[in-house]
């Protein structure tokens, strides 16, 4: 079950890794490991937050 599409997907892991590296460079603030929600999101492709509001980026298929 996936609510996301591809170009949410992708953006979604490149702010996660964005972020999370903020962890390893730069300010290397803990923050960085918030990061690990949109990536984990991206990488799986179901956002639970989109669930809830109802809301799906994802192509859906015609129905015949």
């Amino acid at each position: 079950m996936t609510n996301e599409g591809t170009l949410d997907r992708v953006l979604r892991v490149v702010v996660g890794v964005v972020v999370l590296s903020l962890t390893f460079v730069g300010p290397r603030s803990m923050w960085g490991l918030v990061g690990i929600v949109p990536l984990l999101t991206g990488l799986v492709g179901f956002c639970p937050l989109y669930r809830i509001l109802g809301v799906s980026t994802c192509a859906v298929p015609a129905k015949k």
